[in-house]
């Protein structure tokens, strides 16, 4: 029996982890008391998969734009935006076939100016 491919395995660790953090209550991304986790980060942008996979035919959601705006929303340091940064460079590097341009796009197109670029090149460390 052939192994799963890399492609496989990376949507499957992202299923995995988005559908753990679906678990979690809806108050937990709103909390200033905790450091925002990338459970919670790949929740709140799991609405935007099939739009960043399949441009032309996915449309953008309001549920994607809920989720981005929520994670604008609660990341309200330095610290939290690194990582909320660091969460989506990560989810959108292991994601075959997303589209950069339009991941770029995300935050202004769901009337936010992010602190970075949701880029597989954004240096998270820079953000403020």
């Amino acid at each position: 029996m052939a192994l799963p491919s890399s492609h496989c395995v990376l949507a499957l660790a992202f299923t995995v982890a988005v559908a753990a953090a679906a678990a979690l209550p809806p108050s937990t991304l709103a909390s200033n008391t905790a450091p925002i986790n990338c459970a919670q980060v790949t929740s709140s942008v799991a609405p935007c998969i099939p739009y960043l996979t399949n441009p032309g035919v996915a449309l953008l959601t309001p549920g994607c734009c809920n989720g981005i705006r929520a994670l604008d929303a609660a990341a309200q340091s330095t610290a939290d935006r690194q990582n909320v940064c660091q969460c989506l460079k990560s989810a959108v590097e292991s994601l075959p076939g997303i589209n950069y341009d339009l991941a770029s796009q995300l935050p202004s197109r769901c009337g936010i100016n992010a602190a970075y670029t949701i880029s597989p090149t954004t240096d998270c460390d820079s953000v403020k």
